[in-house]
């Protein structure tokens, strides 16, 4: 819970929220991928938009870039590097958004999927661990999860600020609350 309550935490849980309410607001989907656990992560994360959060509501466009057919096939024509940024060239647009999840911040597939989501003008958010390695600075809002040798509980904190920030994108979409100050991400925590 520290993490997510230090300065950058709360200003990355913040940004990034607001910037998939606006996407969301302009016609825009959510791409999301990651490897491993983190692709289980990035699964849960467009389920819980595309279903339901908290109440019951519109589904959300979010798609997760876990379809086995694709995976292999990717991976067998071209090689695993190209598996996911295959799936950003065939589904998004300007005005989408990526979602990188990354304990190691070095998986070349997600920083081969976080150059063509940029040359595609999407924007990206990247949740990182350990030092960010190769990933770091590349999305428009990253947050490293730094101080822990295992990606469990790097995840465990992805997934703690995943679920907030979903929260804030379906009460400010949906169930606007008058005068609620959803910019107070603290009040979430």
């Amino acid at each position: 819970m520290e993490l997510l309550r230090s300065p950058e935490g709360l200003k990355f849980i913040e940004s990034a929220a607001w910037a998939i309410i606006d996407c969301f607001k302009n016609g825009g989907k959510l791409l999301i991928a990651g490897n491993g656990g983190s692709l289980c992560d990035a699964m849960h994360f467009a389920e819980e938009l595309t279903g339901y959060f908290r109440k019951k509501r519109p589904a959300l466009p979010a798609i997760a870039l876990a379809d086995p057919g694709h995976l292999t096939c990717v991976g067998n024509d071209t090689g695993f590097k190209e598996i996911f940024s295959r799936g950003i060239e065939a589904h998004g647009n300007h005005g989408d958004l990526f979602i990188a999840l990354s304990t190691s911040g070095n998986s070349e597939n997600l920083i081969r999927a976080t150059t063509v989501a940029k040359e595609k003008n999407l924007q990206v958010i990247t949740f990182l661990g350990k030092t960010g390695g190769a990933l770091k600075g590349m999305g428009d809002f990253e947050w490293i999860v730094s101080g822990f040798e295992y990606s469990d509980r790097i995840q465990e904190a992805h997934m703690a600020a995943i679920h907030i920030i979903i929260e804030m994108v379906e009460q400010e979409l949906f169930f606007p609350v008058e005068e609620m100050e959803i910019h107070s991400v603290g009040a979430n925590l």
